[in-house]
């Protein structure tokens, strides 16, 4: 039985023109042969995430979504950048093949790297797969050593330093996120100002610099199929910057929903998470900190920025839904996602993080 995570026919309004992209492709990696095949992973809310197949070769495209998007967002080019400079140096990220920022191709600049064959965990375990819960254990401690590893490599010597500015990256990300929410609220959405005035009152000073994924957590894994606790790889590198480490963690434990979180918080799940034998926020955090080298410390700060992150993330996607730029049945329902994400950061506001 295959676990590997599968591919399925694009979404109707985003299909790929294959004819044009199959010449485009030939012309620029010789080794590609035949008809070409075009497949959609169908996770993610953010850009697009193709399988391309010609003869033996197996690519992956990531392109924008369909439709008006922020003039800031979904750079491709950013993303691509950071993967070729984490070539050879951080074994997870795939290998990026080509850029194309030629719009008549397909009318959005996109990249294609090299497909990681393996296992991604979504919301539930695939059928017939059953690990336990110190086969869970193992692949949750791997996964925080991953996520310290990435923050361990010198960025100055992968010359990434202009992309980001250390200094002030936490007060940065509050202001940034609390004017993108503004700017995305829509009357049915709730107004975060009390959250945004609780982070700006309770900012820390800055932990460190290092490469921040932002988007770290267990469905954005590839695992080896034939050992589930291994990790292969790590994929979605649309907002990796250079910042504060805690800021990067935050992010990843505003995404872990835990077995006796409240009911309304683990419908919104999206890894599994609560499976026997996962590990707490407050224990991954912990083992985060020991492996890090970092003195033990409360971390409810970073985890209700990550739920505002998160809230704020959700509701740019909902607004466009919300005014027709994008008729995606999904995106619909993200507004009661927004409401859970705002009633979770201020049960932390009062009590740190559970």
């Amino acid at each position: 039985m295959s676990f590997e995570d599968s591919a399925r026919p694009p979404r109707p309004g985003e299909e790929l023109d294959a004819p044009r992209l199959a010449g485009y492709l030939r012309g620029r990696i010789p080794a590609l042969t035949g008809e070409l095949e075009v497949a959609q992973f169908p996770s993610g809310h953010s850009n697009l995430t193709y399988l391309l197949r010609m003869g033996g070769e197996e690519l992956v495209l990531r392109r924008p979504p369909f439709g008006k998007i922020p003039k800031t967002g979904h750079d491709m080019h950013r993303e691509w950048a950071i993967l070729r400079a984490l070539s050879g140096h951080y074994p997870y990220a795939p290998e990026p093949l080509l850029y194309c920022d030629d719009l008549s191709v397909l009318g959005a600049p996109f990249f294609v790297m090299r497909r990681i064959r393996g296992l991604i965990l979504r919301r539930e375990l695939p059928p017939g797969l059953e690990l336990s819960p110190e086969a869970v254990r193992t692949l949750c401690e791997r996964l925080v050593e991953t996520h310290r590893a990435l923050h361990a490599l010198d960025y100055f010597a992968l010359g990434l330093q202009e992309f980001g500015k250390p200094e002030g990256y936490v007060e940065r990300q509050i202001a940034g996120w609390s004017q993108r929410y503004r700017d995305a609220q829509t009357p049915d959405a709730p107004a975060f100002e009390e959250v945004m005035a609780w982070l700006e009152a309770k900012r820390p000073p800055e932990r460190g610099a290092a490469i921040v994924h932002n988007d770290f957590r267990l469905d954005n894994v590839v695992l080896d199929p034939l050992d589930p606790t291994r990790i292969i790889g790590v994929l979605d590198w649309e907002m990796a910057a250079i910042g504060d480490p805690l800021m990067d963690l935050g992010a990843s434990l505003a995404y872990w929903v835990q077995a006796d979180d409240p009911p309304e918080l683990r419908a919104i799940r999206v890894e599994p998470s609560t499976l026997p034998g996962a590990p707490t926020r407050r224990e991954i955090a912990a083992l985060y900190l020991e492996r890090a080298g970092m003195a033990p410390a409360d971390v409810t700060f970073y985890y209700v920025y990550g739920l505002f992150r998160l809230a704020g993330i959700a509701q740019q996607i909902y607004y466009r839904f919300y005014h027709g730029q994008t008729k995606d049945p999904r995106f619909g329902a993200l507004v009661q996602a927004v409401h859970i994400l705002e009633a979770t950061a201020r049960r932390a506001m009062a009590g740190g993080m559970p």
